[in-house]
């Protein structure tokens, strides 16, 4: 993991907020550059999934995407692959790219638990795509 867990425009609201040591301790803690068990097992019974990326101009787009529980796998504690992908008429549709960086948010509703992970898109194919994990948390 690198040597700081937030980026730089964190850190700065943070010393702000007068937390930053604080947070400095904490994150470490809590993001991880893989995903532990327990997250992996998370993501793979959900029956949705929020996903974020930028287009070619950098805008920021999400999209929920949805599939019956197991249309999230995670082969392994470094990759997640998803069996669904946005509507073509969806701009997250082109954002989900290889090599796009992509953050990923697993919610589920009735114990109010979630999940972040964030990463980048490995592969891409009609019905899926495939994402290496650079934070889990």
């Amino acid at each position: 993991m690198e040597p700081a867990a937030f980026h730089t425009g964190e850190i700065a609201l943070q010393r702000e907020a007068g937390v930053d040591a604080r947070m400095a301790a904490i994150g470490p803690l809590v993001m991880r550059d893989h995903m532990p068990q327990q997250h992996r097992d998370f993501f793979e019974q959900l029956p949705f999934l929020l996903a974020g990326a930028l287009d070619a101009e950098g805008q920021p787009w999400a999209s929920v995407l949805a599939g019956p529980p197991g249309f999230i796998r995670s082969p392994n504690e470094q990759a997640l692959v998803v069996q669904a992908v946005p509507s073509p008429q969806d701009p997250l549709h082109g954002a989900l790219a290889p090599g796009a960086p992509v953050g990923l948010l697993g919610i589920e509703p009735h114990t109010r638990r979630r999940n972040r992970m964030n990463g980048v898109v490995t592969e891409r194919g009609a019905a899926g795509f495939s994402v290496a994990v650079s934070q889990s948390f």
